[in-house]
């Protein structure tokens, strides 16, 4: 069969088609005259045709979400380079896309048609491109399906590039598969089924028969059977003719065509006779089909489902059985569509019965376009757009309304879900996307304000959650993007001009200030000095009865999450603003106030505990009266653009404690699981007075307020089983923060991993801080999953930072609410310890002398510390090997993990030393005495990060450097994350690897990196993870413009998208990415791979 390459040609089909009603079940094809020579000739002619499609969903939009895929596609009309494949290939979205023929040749191609309903969709290519190969198109015969013809379904099934199945069609009048609740599905049409077995990346292969025409495109599978189903191609044919027709008008260059497509916003499926009858149909009315029908005809069709609002609605019914359309009997969809589809806005006219009851409405035909969207809003993340007939139609909902494609951030952070429609935002009734444009333009930077959505799931229950407009400019303001056909990529324009309200920021805490004035400043801080007092007092000796402080977080929207379910918490910042407060009463009545530890009973509580009867009644209350007042809830937000150092979630929760108050800053002592970066948005909520302000993480385990207030408290007692537990957590597959060379308390009550707070004595004086700890438990399938437990931070470890924080070091300078203040750095000896008993260290050869020196320091635990490693890149690295045992430092004796951190807090006081520690190690029956060099740390964490190409990129952090390993080639460009639908998903530079070289030149740092990626060619990078091997890949970037722009940092990746920027959190210099025209230069990059196995 000859291409349809004219209108004469279209035109004649389409009448043929009108003359049949029905898809006749014609006798086989003369299968006894296809050879195997045949087929071989017809595979001959048609692979060359097929190609593997390579997409990328660069953001999520209506049935689809982000994402790289591999499938299949061929081409059907050579002269023009249009190659047809499934529409969930196509994509209703942003999408990039190539093609890679037999040859192993690549073009790109780029969409220009994707169906609104049925699962067909067209890419268009440069025909000049392909050089070394000889290819005809694949003609197109829809007419030739009949059961029990044998077929060829040639692709790229499993991903093998070109895959050739056999098959036997089976049924022609299949109902359309149903894929998802809440995702693309098929309707109104039959498809057909064959026993071919095909799996995925074989969507939009061609269904072949022996004379090497396509009868069928193949769309989905079963996967509990060989099913596979099939897509009629008669409106496949129809399109391709507009589009044929189309490009003879317009010449070379291509110009979007409208295809004319039709809706009733109504679903019909075709029941058997007998189901109508059922339905009411009456007998008379059934001989007058079966007469009007052609033979073998064996039912009708019958309204399933209707949208709300539609031309439709109110006029048909599930269950209504179709009998004429415009005075004709229709019982097949073809004829049904060819009818609506040649009858845009005019009106048709049906008949139906309804229960036995002859009924005449008379609908008008709505274009399928104008509810199919074709533009979008993205703001901090969220891809917000008009819902369309697909999702209305799987939801219930009308068209147009505001659906949620992606929270992204801003409404992840609030609890809204995916596919919500929001319905009211910051008090507006919200009826489509321009209601919601036109509020959100009125807001600033910062604002909180109420969001009103639906769910699907809860359809008949509104929920009320509070937004926070991006305060911390994490992603770019607000853009809309835009489908343009001709070109098949998306424009964007902003959403509001840069001098708008949003695009500027307000100081939140003010903002919160002037709407809650404080009524009585001396009575908090009264509280607070009275607490403070109190934990400052000597300890009684022999309290041991402990209380754990916390109001438990209720799970509401914050914890909903579908990527995170069962998960503790997760992470973003929110920094404080700018400014100074001036509420009424001021904090400059207030004192300084602190959190200190008093005496050398103090010091001594975590290796001295003992266990003792219960306190008083009395005295319990006299505990929460003192720390009531200094309890802090906290809510910790990361951004998925800034998730550094292998934060492995986006929201988490927990308890802090008022440590120290002045009149210029406050600060929170908090587990360091809970805000594990700096890079997050913290929120602060006091109940001693009502009010939620943001926080910063500074240092550690230190978060920055801007005014006092306190949690009540709810109490619970317990007693101490171990004031001293070496805590033992193993690394997880991801290198992410894990505690070390900690001691910690343990009770004799399990509390839950979401009682969080503090340990106190009966007087409230603070022992410790009852935090969380993040591991993995690993099972027999080799699967992990995380696990929260909690045990006691003890006191010690906050104050000895706490005094070098208020004592204003010199030693480095941050911008903390546009001030800068001092921090103190801190030397470590980054060696990974463990605690052995002594009586196995006998029998590893330790002196006797050794063991009752050791004893002496310590008489309760008899243990000696071994070094279970050193972190790479450590002055301790070369030193110090895997089973020293640490017996002295500077001829003192160690024991425990708190002689090692006074000993490196030693060299702080003394000027006259180099940062090295003379430490005494026994080492394969030798004592060897060794000067080891500590390493200074900032406590601030990762302070730059890359955004590239959608990978985020840091120097390694100390959860990877304990590892190990660092390359050789240089290790200072690591690629900690990656994001779906980015470039870096295309081409497989994912996580857990070092780009050492770009271009021949090394990568050594970020600094060479940032001047390097200007020109991007050749790229070669290292593994963390995997087995020692070399590998070659290719990749290359985008031929459409990834901008880089200012300091934001982009989570998902769309054409014209702001790409490769660098970002440094807390007001850093920012260097973008680009060339002088404010585009990445295009080019291959080829990659070579080398991956290094940690041992």
């Amino acid at each position: 069969m000859e291409s349809l390459g004219s209108e004469t040609a279209l035109a004649g089909m389409e009448e043929s088609m009108k003359e049949d009603l029905s898809m006749e079940i014609d006798p086989p094809f003369k299968q006894s005259l296809a050879t195997a020579e045949d087929w071989r000739k017809a595979l001959n002619k048609v692979v060359p045709a097929v190609v593997v499609l390579r997409t990328t969903s660069c953001r999520a939009f209506d049935t689809e979400s982000a994402g790289a895929s591999y499938a299949t596609g061929f081409v059907v009309d050579k002269s023009r380079g249009i190659i047809l494949t499934n529409r969930h290939v196509v994509k209703p979205g942003p999408v990039v896309a190539e093609a890679m023929f037999v040859n192993r040749e690549e073009i790109p191609v780029y969409p220009i048609y994707r169906d609104p309903v049925h699962d067909f969709g067209f890419f268009r290519y440069d025909p000049s491109a392909i050089q070394f190969l000889s290819y005809d198109e694949i003609p197109l015969a829809p007419e030739a399906a009949s059961v029990g013809l044998e077929i060829r379904v040639v692709g790229n099934d499993s991903g093998e590039k070109v895959s050739i199945l056999a098959g036997t069609l089976a049924r022609l009048d299949r109902d359309a598969p149903h894929y998802k609740k809440d995702g693309y599905n098929d309707f109104n049409t039959f498809y057909m089924q064959a026993a071919s077995g095909t799996k995925g990346g074989s969507s939009g292969s061609p269904v072949i028969d022996w004379q090497g025409r396509a009868v069928a495109l193949n769309a989905g599978s079963k996967t509990s059977s060989a099913s596979a189903f099939f897509l009629p191609l008669e409106r496949v044919v129809r399109a391709l003719g507009f589009l044929q027709s189309g490009r003879e008008s317009i010449g070379n260059t291509w110009e979007a065509v409208t295809i004319p497509r039709g809706t009733l916003q109504a679903t019909f499926i075709h029941k058997g006779f007998d189901e109508t009858r059922r339905l009411g149909l009456g007998s008379e009315t059934e001989q007058l089909v079966r007469l009007a029908s052609p033979a073998g005809e064996t039912g009708m069709l019958v309204v399933d489902s209707v949208v709300p609002g539609g031309p439709a609605h109110k006029h048909l019914e599930p269950g209504d059985v179709l009998i004429r359309l415009n005075g004709e009997v229709s019982t097949q969809f073809l004829k049904m569509e060819t009818l609506l589809d040649d009858n845009v806005n005019n009106k048709i006219e049906l008949q139906i019965e309804r229960g036995g009851k002859p009924l005449t409405v008379d609908l008008k035909v709505q274009d399928l376009h104008s509810v199919t969207p074709d533009y979008f809003l993205e703001v901090s993340g969220a891809i917000i757009h008009p819902l369309s007939y697909q999702q209305a139609r799987n939801f219930r909902f009308q068209c147009g309304l505001v659906y949620v494609a992606e929270q992204g951030y801003m409404l992840f952070r609030a609890g809204v879900p995916r596919h919500a429609i929001i319905k009211k935002f910051a008090g507006e009734d919200i009826a489509r996307l321009d209601d919601f444009i036109f509020v959100l333009s009125k807001l600033s930077r910062g604002a909180r304000v109420p969001l009103e959505y639906i769910s699907h799931t809860d359809r008949h229950r509104r929920k009320s959650v509070l937004v926070t407009v991006d305060r911390q400019e994490w992603y770019a303001p607000p853009h809309i993007y835009t489908r343009n056909d001709s070109t098949g990529l998306w424009a964007v324009k902003p959403m509001l001009p840069l001098d708008s309200s949003l695009v500027s920021r307000v100081n939140f805490t003010e903002q919160a200030l002037a709407n809650n004035r404080v009524s009585s400043c001396s009575a908090e801080v009264t509280l607070v000095e009275h607490a403070h007092q109190c934990v400052g007092q000597a300890p009684m000796n022999g309290v041991v009865s402990m209380e754990s402080s916390c109001e438990q977080i209720d799970d509401g929207p914050h914890s909903v999450d579908e990527s995170d379910a069962g998960t503790k918490k997760r992470r973003v910042q929110d920094d404080s603003t700018d400014g100074v407060l001036s509420p009424e009463c001021t904090l400059d009545e207030s004192r300084e106030v602190r959190l200190e530890e008093t005496g050398p009973e103090t010091e001594t509580v975590p290796r001295d505990f003992q266990v003792a009867g219960a306190a008083a009644a009395t005295n319990a209350s006299v505990a929460e009266r003192a720390i009531e007042p200094t309890l802090v809830m906290m809510e910790v937000h990361v951004p998925s653009s800034c998730m550094l150092d292998g934060v492995h979630s986006q929201h988490f929760f927990g308890t802090g404690l008022i440590i120290y108050h002045s009149k210029t800053m406050g600060l929170v002592a908090v587990d360091k699981n809970t805000a594990a970066v700096s890079v997050s948005d913290v929120m602060l909520s006091f109940a001693a007075y009502p009010i939620e302000i943001p926080g910063e993480a500074i240092f550690y385990l230190f978060l920055m307020y801007r005014v006092n207030g306190s949690l009540q408290a709810t109490s619970r007692k317990s007693f101490v089983t171990n004031p001293s537990a070496a805590l033992n957590i193993g690394s997880a597959d991801c290198p992410r923060y894990r505690a070390t060379n900690m001691e910690v308390i343990e009770l004799d009550t399990d509390f839950g991993s979401t009682f969080s707070g503090v340990l106190t004595d009966d007087f409230g004086r603070v022992q410790a801080i009852w935090g969380s700890f993040s591991t993995q438990l690993k099972y027999l399938c080799n699967s992990s999953e995380d696990h929260q437990i909690v045990r006691g931070i003890p006191i010690y470890t906050i104050c000895q930072t706490l005094d070098k924080i208020i004592s204003g070091a010199k030693e480095h300078a941050r911008l903390i609410n546009g001030v800068k203040r001092p921090m103190p750095l801190i030397k470590l000896l980054e060696v990974e310890l463990y605690p052995t008993l002594l009586s196995k260290a006998r029998s590893f050869g330790l002196s006797d002398s050794w063991i009752q020196a050791l004893v002496k320091k310590d008489p309760i635990r008899h243990q000696v510390l071994r070094v279970k490693g050193c972190l790479a890149g450590s002055k301790a690295e070369n030193l110090l090997e895997q089973g020293d045992m640490v017996l002295a430092i500077n001829k003192e004796p160690v024991t425990c993990f708190r002689d090692i951190e006074d000993a490196c807090q030693e060299l702080d006081r003394c000027s006259d030393n180099d940062g090295k520690l003379n430490i005494t190690i026994f080492r394969q029956g030798r004592e060897i005495d060794l000067l080891v060099g500590t390493d200074v740390r900032d406590g601030n964490g990762t302070t730059r990060v890359i955004n590239w190409c959608g990978c985020i990129i840091q120097e390694p952090h100390s959860a990877v450097r304990a590892l190990g390993y660092l390359p050789e080639e240089g290790h200072g460009v690591y690629v900690a994350r990656w994001c779906h639908g980015s470039p870096v998903h295309r081409y497989g530079l994912y996580a857990l690897q070092w780009i050492v070289e770009i271009n021949g030149k090394p990568t050594p740092d970020l600094d060479a990196f940032v001047a390097v990626t200007k020109i991007l060619n050749y790229l070669k990078y290292i593994n963390s993870i995997g087995n020692r091997a070399w590998g070659v890949c290719s990749c290359k970037n985008s031929s459409l413009e990834w901008k880089a722009k200012g300091t934001y940092t982009e989570a998902g990746f769309a054409l014209l998208a702001h790409m490769g920027a660098e970002f440094r959190p807390r007001n850093c210099n920012v260097a973008s990415n680009d060339d002088q025209n404010g585009r990445l230069q295009q080019g291959n990059m080829i990659l070579r791979l080398k991956a290094c196995q940690f041992v």
